[in-house]
């Protein structure tokens, strides 16, 4: 029988060996949960009181942090950041083509005398100009007009990927158009907000916020990347145009929660050792109808942090896969006769009090409240 010494030597030997994008085991995942964000936690830990305040004030009641404030926020983001390794920063946005977008701009400020300094500041931090000519496509608004602003959105954490402090923004045009998907969601979760919680006054008059809440569930196929590379429409569609049904299908019905692959769980495994230090709680993975198909799902969160983390996800996921010599496809259906890939989304809505408002009742008088807002 081996010692304890000789098999932690042959564990060492063997984790030597795997390649670098193969997570190696580490301790709890509680222990790693959140590393890469700006959470409570962090805020604590690199803010001021006052600074601290202003943000939880800006995430709970939608007030304005005033500049100094601001500064502040942004210094304390800026060391946080700096001390696990990033050298930029940027506003992290959704424009309307379906994905995510970002413009990197380095800490730095050059002196003038050969020298600079680290400098991150409220201004940089609230609000940037990108070129908004092309968003949603280019030719669509005049040169004059083509300035866009992003804006930061306290109520989604910044976050650190490949060295850069990711802040997550709305983005709008020169003239007030929102030209993303966070923008009309913000609103209307603030709408719904107000009008559920004039209603739950007349249940409960402790109720100050209703908070909309999402859990998501991400089905996608795998394929390996010689056959991603044979198909041009697959490439360029994310789904095949042409072809014929494959020789099996789903007559079997023998893969949906059948023993995941081991190739793919090792992919799974690297993604959502990622997503869990993005703060993205990722807690299910299973196999899906379909051959090659699966389906990764977190616990829910509130809703506008719960659409960052999909976007966040599949960008994720799809760096990932390209480490294990596979392609993710996300597209609802992209092959003809099997089950298509859905993102299936199962909302709610609770009070600041601890109540789920489209949860029924055990008693018809506790129920009247379900049944106004179902």
């Amino acid at each position: 029988m081996a010692t304890p010494n000789l098999r932690s030597k042959a564990l060492s030997d063997v984790l030597g060996r795997l390649p670098k994008h193969v997570p190696r085991p580490s301790s709890r995942i509680s222990d790693y949960f959140g590393s890469n964000v700006f959470n409570e936690g962090a805020m604590r830990m690199f803010l001021t009181e006052d600074a601290y305040r202003a943000v939880r004030q800006a995430i709970d009641k939608g007030t304005r942090i005033d500049r100094k404030l601001a500064d502040q926020v942004a210094s304390g983001m800026k060391e946080w950041a700096a001390s696990k390794g990033a050298t930029h920063y940027t506003h992290w946005f959704q424009p309307l083509n379906g994905s995510s977008a970002e413009k990197h701009d380095a800490f730095f400020e050059p002196l003038g005398d050969g020298r600079s300094i680290e400098r991150f500041d409220g201004g940089m931090l609230v609000q940037q100009e990108p070129d908004a000519s092309s968003f949603p496509s280019g030719g669509i608004r005049n040169t004059f007009e083509a300035r866009g602003y992003t804006a930061w959105d306290p109520g989604s954490p910044a976050f650190l990927i490949n060295q850069t402090l990711c802040i997550p923004t709305i983005f709008v045009s020169y003239t007030g158009e929102a030209l993303d998907f966070k923008t009309p969601l913000l609103r209307s979760v603030r709408a719904l907000d107000e009008a559920a919680t004039a209603v739950c006054q007349y249940f409960d008059k402790n109720v100050q916020k209703v908070i909309a809440t999402l859990g998501w569930e991400q089905e996608y196929f795998l394929i390996d990347e010689s056959f991603y590379f044979a198909r041009p429409d697959i490439m360029m569609a994310g789904r095949a145009l042409f072809g014929h049904g494959p020789a099996r299908g789903q007559q079997l019905e023998d893969h949906y929660f059948g023993s995941i692959p081991e190739r793919t769980v090792a992919y799974m495994r690297e993604f959502e050792t990622e997503a869990l230090k993005l703060g993205i709680p990722v807690k299910t993975r299973h196999n899906e109808v379909a051959p090659n198909q699966f389906e990764c799902a977190p616990v829910f969160e509130e809703m506008n942090l719960a659409v960052d983390h999909n976007m966040l996800l599949m960008d994720v996921m799809e760096k990932t896969a390209r480490n294990h010599d596979m392609r993710v496809l996300f597209h609802e259906k992209p092959y003809a006769g099997v089950n298509g890939s859905g993102k299936h989304n199962n909302w709610s809505l609770a009070t600041d009090t601890g109540v789920n408002l489209l949860r029924p009742a055990k008693t018809p008088k506790e129920n009247i409240q379900f049944l106004t807002f179902s």
